[in-house]
């Protein structure tokens, strides 16, 4: 594999983004819901990032990002489909600059509460996360506004690796780790720091799956963005960044149906009391539908990355998904 010192992020700049955030995040649990979980026959060690403040892990960029930035009067702006957003508009918040989010349509009337709850700017537009790009680079033209880019950015993937960093700490004796990829600022942190002394597969949607086919065309590559998880995990284009990282240290990249993702945000929900978007599940269904199958006595990781879900939403998923899926056999 690629030594990280030939890469833009590195194990160090992971360890010096968790010095610099540390007192501004949260340690977030695992647990081990034991072999029964799920309905299945596997010891799985699941980290509840989806505790995380603003609802993900993007809070760990979002403060990496802001403390190491310049930010002029005029604040920060930053387009994102819910999530980036509320955790941007929190650091922000936090470290007592003005923040401005531009969103699409398409994002959940809950991230965009959370996102003024946090006291941000919040302009709704454009059909898409590219429409809200567009709108965002305008603001910043005109105002001199900072941007934080939520996945293609040196600080903000190091920000995310923090969450491999903790892992592996809480639970050192994981085989492999499961974690779900939107812009692939996420999986190529987590990637960078396990620095394939462990295994880390990651996983899409089939319905919005840019790392896939940047793996398969040997760069990144525009793809269409639709389904279940298409307002968290729906980047048009794996980032550039990303890319290199994940090519590095990524063996294995899974996709999973829309049924795999809405029955794994059931049992995170039946089994653990865990509210979890759809994209926060994606990692588990994996599991669930056999995209990904453990070899035997491999030690399993799964992330739970976000919880910015309406709770009307998550009881209205049909269980019977999850039965289906799960099929009381494993």
């Amino acid at each position: 594999m690629t030594a990280t010192a030939r890469l833009p992020v590195s194990r160090a700049d992971i360890e010096a983004a968790h010095a610099r955030i540390v007192d501004h995040v949260r340690r977030t649990p695992v647990i081990r819901p034991g072999r029964s979980a799920f309905g299945l026959d596997l010891d799985l060690v699941v980290k509840l990032e989806c505790l995380q403040h603003a609802g993900s892990f993007k809070s760990r960029g979002a403060f990496n990002s802001l403390i190491t930035a310049d930010v002029p009067a005029a604040g920060v702006a930053a387009a994102s489909g819910g999530n980036h957003g509320a955790a941007v508009a929190y650091a922000a918040s936090r470290l007592g600059h003005r923040a401005t989010i531009f969103v699409p349509e398409i994002s959940s009337p809950v991230k965009i509460a959370k996102i003024r709850q946090a006291g941000a700017d919040v302009h709704v537009g454009g059909a898409r996360y590219a429409d809200a790009a567009d709108a965002c680079a305008r603001f910043r033209d005109q105002t001199g506004a900072i941007d934080i880019h939520p996945y293609d950015a040196e600080t903000t993937v190091a920000g995310q690796g923090t969450v491999g960093l903790e892992w592996q700490d809480q639970a050192p004796e994981l085989d492999t780790v499961l974690v779900a990829v939107g812009g692939g600022g996420l999986i190529a942190g987590v990637a960078t720091w396990y620095e394939g002394r462990t295994k880390v597969v990651a996983v899409e949607p089939e319905t919005s799956c840019c790392l896939h086919a940047a793996r398969a065309a040997g760069e990144p590559v525009d793809v269409t963005v639709e389904g279940v998880a298409a307002d968290s995990l729906g980047a048009k284009r794996i980032g550039t960044l990303p890319f290199l990282q994940t090519q590095a240290f990524v063996e294995e990249a899974v996709l999973v149906p829309d049924s795999a993702i809405e029955a794994a945000q059931t049992l995170l929900w039946r089994d653990l009391n865990t509210a979890t978007e759809a994209g926060g599940a994606t990692a588990l269904a994996a599991l669930l539908c056999g995209a990904y199958t453990p070899a035997a006595g491999e030690r399993v990781g799964v992330l739970a990355c976000g919880s910015n879900v309406d709770l009307a939403v998550l009881q209205g998923l049909t269980p019977r998904a999850a039965l289906a899926l799960t099929g009381g056999s494993r």
